[in-house]
């Protein structure tokens, strides 16, 4: 059995997850960094995504 190969999809929250490379990105999400298997994938999130809160909280926060 192959292992199944991921894209990582950020939304306008600039929150970010996995989804199956070969699905249709559901709306409001779009495709950015690599794509490969769960591992791989979950290091680039770790790597990019440092402030878990919503992009709308972090601006409210800010002014």
């Amino acid at each position: 059995m192959e292992e199944p190969i991921f894209a990582v999809v950020v939304n306008e929250e600039e929150q970010y997850s996995l989804w199956p490379a070969d699905k249709v990105v559901p709306l409001g999400w779009k495709v950015v960094g690599p794509s490969g298997n769960k591992q791989e994938c979950l290091q680039y999130i770790e790597s990019v995504w440092t402030d878990m809160r919503p992009m709308s909280l972090r601006n409210k926060m800010q002014g």
